[in-house]
């Protein structure tokens, strides 16, 4: 059952940026809760699942489908912990994300999920289908006044390297490398949990 609930109780339980891209949450940084346990000196273990668990829910995804991804990665041979976040990181969902079409990853699996995209010229609305360098997103005139706006808010914003935006949508040009993903996660505590 993927999470559907407040968005802040999240960002301060895993005291991260993980859900939503608002850094408000930061105004009342204690953990959630009435009565939040106080700080004690984590074990090994539950600094290595905190740390699965920021990024299980930073991808949007369950337990389950993390697991798959996890298997993928150690079945490719080479460094599994890179592996894993390339793996995530070339979602479709995640690629229209970092393409700035979409202001979360939410939002990104929601243009996914409703058809609102064509991978290589044919519909697709499977949002955890890996890319390969070369695959094409299009996305619909349908939605272009929308994904318009949130372009026109992040004026700022740049692509990596990686992917490419086009006219209505993007290209994987490459697969990231470590240096291009995200620096805040810390990917081998999760090999370590999955390799106990």
């Amino acid at each position: 059952m993927r999470y559907t609930g407040a968005k802040w109780r999240i960002n301060r339980r895993e005291q991260a940026t993980v859900l939503g891209s608002s850094e408000k949450w930061k105004r009342r940084m204690s953990m959630p809760g009435q009565f939040p346990v106080l700080a004690k000196r984590p074990s090994d273990y539950a600094i290595q699942f905190r740390e699965k668990q920021k990024v299980k829910r930073m991808y949007g995804m369950t337990e389950a489908q993390f697991l798959r991804f996890y298997n993928l990665a150690l079945k490719s041979g080479g460094n599994t912990s890179t592996r894993l976040l390339q793996l995530l990181e070339l979602r479709v969902d995640n690629v229209i994300y970092r393409l700035g079409f979409a202001a979360t990853r939410a939002m990104a699996r929601q243009l996914v999920t409703h058809g609102h995209i064509t991978l290589n010229g044919k519909k697709h609305n499977i949002p955890s289908t890996i890319l390969k360098p070369g695959d094409e997103i299009v996305l619909k005139d349908s939605i272009m006044t929308k994904v318009n706006e949130i372009l026109a808010q992040n004026k700022n914003y740049n692509p990596p390297a990686w992917v490419e935006r086009l006219d209505k949508g993007g290209k994987v040009v490459a697969e990231p490398t470590r240096d291009e993903m995200d620096s805040s996660i810390k990917e081998r505590l999760i090999i370590e949990l999955y390799s106990r």
